[in-house]
């Protein structure tokens, strides 16, 4: 399926960062990842990190479905709020929840350091504004729910949020100083892949798996140029496409739209903060290295890449017209950059990661939403885990036995 309109910001500015072959030939392994994108990429780094004889395949370029779509912002905070994230999986599964995002960035940010390739990463601070007044309400649930499990956030007033944001309105807002960030994750997906090949991996792209045959000992597939991959486990981290496989309907699927300014002298707005809201479809903004406003949101539910895509120069003239409402500053805000992708979304908010038993020998990693690059993170960690015979305490958490609320109903 076609996953974005043409040119996303990512890959125009970094191009084709480096060439994998296709698969040509019968290919034997422990672990065969399906799914060259961020979660792939991260599967397979903390895979070959513990020896583990891991491969990937991707029946496009690396990095080029979601991933180079992604707007890549590395937040703690799921799409669903942790005092209505309790309602599904409990208070105690809840907060461990936004406790292992947050360790997720941790890693994430110790693992861009010794990466031998620039990946964008970048520490930010995030504000959650509250879009109107009647919005409070849940702003301060979230924050007294947050604070009583130990997670740094301060609670901003309407003079708070006017002191940093001058012409900003907003009622109030949680304000996280620390345990944000950004990265680029088309070069994050390929930096990680090129490490994992100097352990021990294998990647190929312009590869189809088109038949999966699961046996008692392994899993044989078939590829689109007539090989056979044989791997005694197999990951499925394509994304929502994923869920061809999967019997039970885990996503709900949207379409969002962004934009990218041309580069702005001075500063932008405060410390550069991730920006995002209570509405619902909401907005989320966030800057670049290169000193541009980039800004995602106008979601729309998907029906066809067609009319996702007729639908991009109106929606770009509307996420235009909300940066310059929040920021008059930047008016009038000259795009640069623009486009639309397909993303997926679980009733919960959280990933799945872990096993169906229609599917031996296969492992989901499907990291969704708003923080699906730290989701695919954690995810990785699973499955190295499980890979080296070793308990995952969290695993539970992510699981598809977790509550029937955590799915869609056909």
């Amino acid at each position: 399926m076609n996953l974005h309109t043409p040119y996303p910001y990512w890959l125009l500015k970094n191009g084709f960062l480096f060439e994998y072959p296709a698969l040509r030939h019968p290919l034997q392994v422990d672990y065969l990842v399906m799914g060259g994108g961020i979660t792939g990429a991260l599967t397979a780094w903390y895979l070959a990190q513990a020896g583990v004889s891991v491969a990937v395949v991707d029946r496009r370029h690396i990095g080029m479905g979601s991933t180079c779509a992604s707007t890549a912002l590395l937040q703690y905070e799921i799409d669903v709020p942790m005092h209505k994230l309790a309602k599904f999986v409990g208070e105690k599964n809840a907060a461990r929840s936004y406790h292992l995002c947050i360790e997720a960035i941790d890693k994430m940010e110790q693992i861009c350091e010794e990466l031998p390739f620039s990946t964008g990463f970048e520490r930010k601070p995030s504000i959650y504004c509250a879009s109107k007044k009647a919005d409070l309400e849940e702003i301060d649930l979230e924050f007294a729910i947050r604070q009583k499990h130990d997670i740094r956030v301060e609670r901003w007033t309407k003079t708070d949020v006017t002191r940093a944001f001058p012409f900003f309105q907003s009622p109030g807002a949680l304000y996280s100083p620390h345990d944000g960030a950004q990265v680029d994750a088309y070069s994050l997906t390929h930096a990680l892949l090129q490490d994992a090949m100097k352990h021990g991996a294998q990647v190929f792209d312009k590869t189809d798996v088109v038949s999966i045959r699961h046996e008692k000992t392994q899993v044989e597939l078939q590829t689109n140029h007539g090989h056979t991959i044989r791997a005694k486990q197999l990951v499925i981290a394509s994304g929502y496409e994923s869920q061809e496989y999967l019997e039970q309907k885990v996503t709900r699927l949207h379409s969002t739209y962004v934009l990218v300014s041309e580069p702005i002298d001075g500063e932008i707005w405060y410390r550069d903060a991730l920006i995002w809201e209570t509405a619902r479809p909401y907005l989320y903004l966030r800057t670049t290295p290169d000193r541009r406003v980039l800004v995602g949101g106008r979601d729309e539910p998907f029906y066809s890449p067609g009319k996702r895509d007729r639908l991009l120069s109106k929606k770009t003239q509307l996420l235009a017209k909300d940066v310059e409402k929040r920021f008059p500053l930047l008016a009038p805000l000259q795009v640069d950059f623009n486009w639309a992708g397909t993303f997926a979304e679980t009733a919960d908010g959280l990933p799945f990661i872990g096993t169906v038993k229609a599917r031996p020998r296969t492992i989901f990693a499907l990291g969704f939403g708003g923080n699906g690059i730290v989701f695919s993170q954690i995810a990785g960690e699973i499955i190295r885990d499980a890979a080296l015979g070793k308990k995952n305490s969290d695993a539970h958490i992510f699981s598809f036995d977790r509550a029937k609320s955590s799915s869609y109903t056909a």
